[in-house]
């Protein structure tokens, strides 16, 4: 499977192309449109979530609620293109909205001064719009896809917000409890920890700053054998890694026990296997995340993302104007102060993109009911 986006921040739309599904794969807009709006959820987010209200649109692949087998094309219009059409327009725009709508003081911690240098640009504007958290929605559109995919073989995808600026849910969660995450304002399932969080925001937002926090991310049902040992670019840890490295402002991935590995002994780590007649081979641990030698093992896959601060603050930090060279405080976009609950979604988005490519590289099949069969041979 391939996927393919396209868009700017305050241009037209956002566009996904989704090649390699299966033909009859039935697909529910109304799960779509639902992760959509848990994106644009959570305690912290900015203006501009009251103004788009995503909603998908289906373009290509897809007749009388099954894919045909051809690519399947996503859009997502931006609302917001109305008050900036006269400087985000493909044609030609209006001179002095594009002098108002410049940026040269140029954010640290954001895309805008090394894109520009990269591309030779004299307006942050032409990196930015790209480079903006706004693209992940049209990720989101497509992970619900792929989750729809995967969800008929019966492999789940859930996770929860463990981390906000230093304060953390340290709870141990079955699976069955993370779909509560959604319910809650920060996606943490600790009220005592959800309270602090909120104060926390709430500060950061009277001082013109940002939080930043960290997510848990479980696949569940996957059977073993996904990824591979044999080539590095196959491997399943590596490739989910990528993956969520991938969306904007994450600075760190774990995987299963993560950094923990490195601070205690191989009989403290690693997961000793048993066997019997009615589970087969199984572990009573699983500090791997589900994963070993770059493949699934049939265990709960277990991933943590960290997210920096959003780079956009309402006082700007110490900067340079990119034409003067002198100092300046830098541009304030219309922006969030915490975009954990978002990234918590985002996340599920992307591992489903994987884990779907995955199931299809081993398996392969031109039709859903051919995956299927495929699918229930194999051993757990």
């Amino acid at each position: 499977m391939k996927l393919t986006t396209a868009g700017e921040s305050h241009g037209k739309a956002l566009v996904a192309i989704i090649e390699g599904l299966p033909a009859h794969l039935k697909l529910d807009i109304d799960k779509i449109n639902e992760a959509l709006a848990n994106r644009q959820s959570g305690f912290g987010r900015g203006a501009r979530q009251k103004i788009e209200r995503d909603r998908v649109e289906i373009l290509t692949g897809v007749r009388n609620g099954e894919t045909l087998g051809s690519p399947v094309t996503l859009c997502i219009y931006n609302k917001d293109f109305a008050n900036w059409e006269d400087s985000m327009s493909a044609g030609e725009c209006a001179p002095a909205q594009m002098e108002s709508k410049k940026l040269t003081k140029v954010r640290p911690g954001h895309a805008d001064l090394t894109g520009m240098l990269k591309y030779a640009q004299e307006d942050a504007r032409n990196i930015l719009e790209r480079a903006s958290a706004r693209e992940t929605a049209i990720r989101v559109a497509a992970g619900e896809v792929y989750r729809q995919y995967l969800s008929a073989l019966g492999v789940e995808i859930g996770g929860y917000v463990c981390e906000i600026c230093g304060i953390k849910d340290e709870g141990r969660y079955a699976f069955n409890e993370l779909a509560n995450a959604k319910t809650t304002q920060t996606g943490m399932l600790n009220s005592e920890a959800e309270c602090l969080a909120m104060d926390k925001i709430s500060q950061l937002k009277k001082e013109g700053d940002t939080a930043g926090g960290a997510v848990e991310i479980r696949v569940k049902g996957l059977k073993s054998g996904f990824g591979s040992v044999m080539t590095y670019a196959t491997k399943l840890d590596a490739q989910l890694v990528g993956a969520l490295m991938s969306i904007q402002a994450i600075k760190g991935v774990e995987v299963g026990a993560g950094f923990e590995v490195a601070k205690k002994s191989g009989r403290e780590i690693h997961d000793e296997i048993f066997y019997n007649e009615t589970q087969g081979f199984y572990r009573e641990t699983n500090r791997a995340g589900g994963i070993e030698g770059g493949m699934s093992n049939g265990e709960e896959i277990v991933l943590r993302a960290a997210m920096k601060p959003i780079p956009t603050l309402m006082k700007g930090l110490q900067t340079v104007e990119f034409s003067t060279k002198k100092n300046a405080v830098a541009a304030s976009e219309r922006s969030d102060v915490c975009a954990i609950f978002a990234l918590e979604v985002i996340a599920e988005s992307v591992v489903a993109e994987v884990i779907a490519n995955a199931v299809s590289v081993r398996l392969g099949g031109d039709t859903m009911e051919q995956v299927l069969e495929r699918y229930e041979k194999l051993c757990k």
